[in-house]
């Protein structure tokens, strides 16, 4: 039988992870520049740790993947980072060992059961921030802007920050109140799912993928008019910050993102490339007051976004920002003494002092070997017959002048060393 891939995941080629070298190697860098450290938490957890009760988001309702081997603990696959990193934070007590906010970071595998597409598979990564102890504006800002900052500089710039907010307990209870007055007139026009959010957790009615065009929702009351006096201050600030570092935004008073958990803050980054279709959602987040808690943690606030890296890719390519993908070696041995330990000694020593060496190993001809060299875009050519091999030499060509010489074997290093110091000066 000839096995594929299950649906929804997908094999990451040598060229694949080319790329996801590249996006990942700039996100440790603005990890590092805004003082985030990097966490690695389990590919799964107690389902408790995702599941918290009157969830009404599709993740938890519809999408975890979640099993009991023995009948009785429920475990799920991580499907998002941000409960893990709050129950790990919680475990080590690192809210009394450290300087608050603590900053960390994560890239890693996640896994929602969901209609696979362009730029979303069911087992995908995600890269991420959570900065967790204060409750400041200015984080909210500055968490927003490491994001923002990192794609720009990744190369995007079809990019749009829409930010909203959902304001404090008391300015979610108000709207809570106020959403449920208002769409109990409509109910029987909401789709099954939105129809048992109602009572639960109305905002999330406006975030449905089946309703979202429905008049009433466009209609419904906005969060902005139920504001406490303390919410609107705390978003003016943000949105100040915001203005303070350059960073453009829009203000989208639909926006509650997809997670139950969020408060004050949330906020989208997405694409306007149209290459980036119905999920033009590059990375997303918002503040958690309530997280920490529950997961039986102190009475603290966190902040954090997470960011697809498969869509990322993708948006990335098509706006042209990743130079192509063309592995090289420094040095091809090229061997006609039909497999000595020559060769192989040549090699060890090549590598042993960090030159990418690639072998010939089979009974070619040189014409066949240098074709071999050429497809792996080799530098340099090492070319080995029986009068180097019994001479302890080597016949060295460079192939960007197309240069050749007699080497030495305890001269090839310095050699190598000189050429390439030469070319960098």
């Amino acid at each position: 039988m000839a096995y594929q891939c299950v649906k929804g995941t997908y094999d990451l080629l040598p060229e694949d992870l080319y790329y996801f070298e590249k996006v990942e190697t700039l996100f440790r860098h603005f990890m590092n520049l805004y003082g985030y450290r990097e966490i690695k938490t389990p590919v799964f957890e107690f389902t408790g740790v995702f599941a918290k009760e009157n969830d009404t988001s599709d993740m938890v309702t519809k999408e975890m993947y979640s099993f009991s081997p023995n009948g009785k603990d429920s475990y799920t696959l991580r499907p998002e980072g941000t409960a893990g990193v709050i129950r790990s934070f919680v475990e080590k007590k690192m809210h009394g060992s450290n300087e608050l906010p603590v900053k960390l970071a994560y890239i890693e595998e996640m896994f929602r059961h969901e209609r696979p597409q362009k730029g979303r598979q069911r087992q995908f990564t995600q890269m991420g921030v959570e900065n967790i102890g204060e409750k400041n504006p200015m984080i909210d800002a500055e968490t927003i802007a490491l994001g923002y900052f990192y794609v720009r500089t990744l190369g995007l710039s079809q990019i749009e920050v829409r930010i909203n907010t959902l304001g404090d307990a008391d300015s979610r209870i108000a709207y809570k109140n106020k959403l449920i007055e208002y769409f109990s007139q409509y109910k029987e026009e909401l789709c099954f799912d939105c129809q048992n959010r109602l009572e639960k957790n109305p905002l999330r009615i406006l975030d449905c993928k089946v309703d979202h065009h429905l008049d009433i929702i466009k209609n419904a009351p906005k969060m902005a008019d139920y504001l406490t006096p303390v919410a609107k201050e705390y978003y003016k600030k943000v949105l100040g910050y915001l203005d303070a570092m350059g960073i453009p935004y829009k203000i989208d008073d639909t926006l509650v993102r997809g997670l139950d958990y969020y408060t004050d803050t949330v906020f989208e980054v997405v694409s306007l490339n149209p290459e980036s279709g119905s999920q033009s959602t590059i990375f997303g987040g918002g503040r958690y007051d309530s997280l920490v808690k529950e997961m039986g943690g102190p009475e603290i606030s966190g902040m954090g976004f997470a960011i697809g890296v498969e869509r990322l890719i993708i948006l990335a390519k098509a706006e042209g920002v990743f130079d192509e993908y063309k592995p090289s070696t420094d040095v091809y041995v090229i061997d006609m003494t039909k497999g000595s330990d020559y060769a192989l000694e040549v090699a060890t020593i090549l590598r042993n002092n960090s030159y990418a060496t690639e072998l010939n190993y089979y009974d070619r001809s040189m014409k066949a070997q240098f074709k071999s060299s050429e497809r792996k875009n080799a530098r340099f050519v090492a070319i080995i017959g029986e009068d180097e091999m019994n001479n302890g030499t080597i016949a060295l060509k460079d192939t960007k002048d197309r240069s050749q010489r007699i080497v030495k074997l305890d001269e090839l290093i310095d050699c190598l060393d000189s050429i390439l110091e030469e070319e960098n000066v």
